[in-house]
């Protein structure tokens, strides 16, 4: 399964699926302009403005859990669902120094995706990083091509080989494209393992051993 991490949709899987960016912070940004409000009015020292303190402390509190509980429970399923997991190798601090710092910070990639590489090996999945440079928005998935750059608004466009492409669902089908080669060609297994015969193939019957060991003449049994 190939992912393409996002702020429209938090997470885009290869196979079309979109999970919607739950947004915990943004939803709980009212209450806690609120306290905030409160807290900026209490004396320094006070108690009253160390109570204010906790009360701001708490909703960021069960803000951190409701993430880590959702995507707890997102990581799982898609290691538990898939045999290989790749992921581009985004550069969040970079981009929690921008204008969408706050929405990075929502979206919480980095413990996102550290879930995923210890539950892959926890469950003997494959885990890799695609490099952040790779084209996977402007490459065509099915001719290879790679277009010019294109804006962040323009969500869906057309490749002169006559496809057309959601713009996150063709990044991430580009991502496992490109985990798999890196994968393979670091000596991955290409062909399938070698599998145990069946019981009734590998079990030698004692009526047809007996049979074949009279039908010999002169060779003993035992």
């Amino acid at each position: 399964m190939g992912i393409d991490l996002g702020l429209a949709h938090f997470a885009v899987l290869s196979d079309g699926t979109k999970v919607a960016a739950p947004k915990f912070l943004r939803r709980a940004a009212s209450q806690l302009k609120k306290l905030q409000r409160a807290l900026s009015r209490k004396t320094n020292g006070s108690n009253r403005r160390r109570k204010a303190v906790v009360k701001v402390a708490r909703v960021h509190a069960r803000v951190a859990n409701m993430r880590r509980d959702w995507q707890h429970k997102l990581s799982t399923s898609i290691i538990r669902d898939n045999q290989a997991v790749y992921v581009e190798d985004l550069c969040v601090a970079g981009l929690g120094r921008t204008r969408l710092a706050k929405s990075v910070h929502d979206a919480g990639w980095a413990s996102f995706t550290a879930m995923l590489e210890y539950k892959a090996a926890r469950y003997g999945r494959t885990f890799a990083r695609v490099d952040r440079f790779f084209p996977s928005t402007r490459m065509c998935s099915c001719c290879g091509r790679i277009n010019d750059k294109m804006a962040l608004d323009v969500r869906s466009w057309d490749c002169p080989c006559g496809c057309t492409h959601d713009r996150d669902i063709n990044a991430a089908k580009n991502i496992k494209a490109a985990g798999q080669a890196d994968f393979n060609d670091r000596g991955a297994r290409v062909r399938p393992a070698a599998m145990p015969a069946p019981r009734g193939e590998a079990v030698t019957h004692l009526d047809t051993a007996r049979s074949t060991h009279r039908g010999v003449e002169g060779i003993s049994t035992r």
